[in-house]
């Protein structure tokens, strides 16, 4: 597609992801590692297996993005991750997510977060949490984060990697059972 074509979003399914997915989800991590982290196929098998959710959003069935997302009870040896259990008893962690630069800005983030929230209502957690760079920034993600709602509730600079990121929470309307 040449830079005067605008992409065309006509169909639009998210669904949980498979085996089958890993290596696209793989690929697009790692375009994009400067934003999130490293991970191989072997990686991704280990944070599937911990993840409650992980699902991939696909346009014109053509594979578009990827979140993964994990409760409180996982075994998940991340340093925000820890950082959120030591302070929150419930919730649902965004570790990842991530779309395809030639999909950003049709809103497929923000139906990705829109079916997260769906899905932690419905097991009354309490909140979302995630983290995004502060440095190096992205102001991209913090862009998109407070549009939806997220507040910053703590910062921590990670020992291995000399990110600073900021660490958000967004409630969750939980309508009941």
């Amino acid at each position: 597609m040449s830079q005067d074509q605008e992409l065309i979003v006509t169909e639009v399914e998210i669904r949980d992801a498979g085996r089958a997915d890993f290596p696209g989800v793989v690929a697009l991590n790692a375009e994009q590692v400067q934003h999130t982290s490293p991970m191989d196929v072997l990686r991704l098998s280990q944070l599937d297996t911990a993840s409650c959710y992980h699902r991939t959003v696909r346009v014109d069935n053509q594979f578009a993005g990827f979140l993964l997302a994990m409760d409180q009870s996982a075994s998940y040896d991340s340093a925000n991750f820890r950082w959120f259990v030591s302070r929150y008893s419930r919730f649902v962690y965004i570790d990842r997510v991530v779309i395809k630069p030639a999909y950003a800005g049709h809103g497929l983030g923000r139906r990705l977060y829109e079916d997260l929230l769906a899905y932690a209502a419905q097991r009354m957690a309490p909140c979302l949490l995630c983290e995004y760079n502060l440095d190096p920034p992205n102001p991209a993600s913090a862009a998109f984060h407070q549009r939806l709602g997220f507040v910053e509730v703590g910062q921590q600079r990670l020992a291995d990697s000399g990110k600073r990121v900021s660490m958000q929470r967004r409630v969750v309307e939980n309508r009941g059972a």
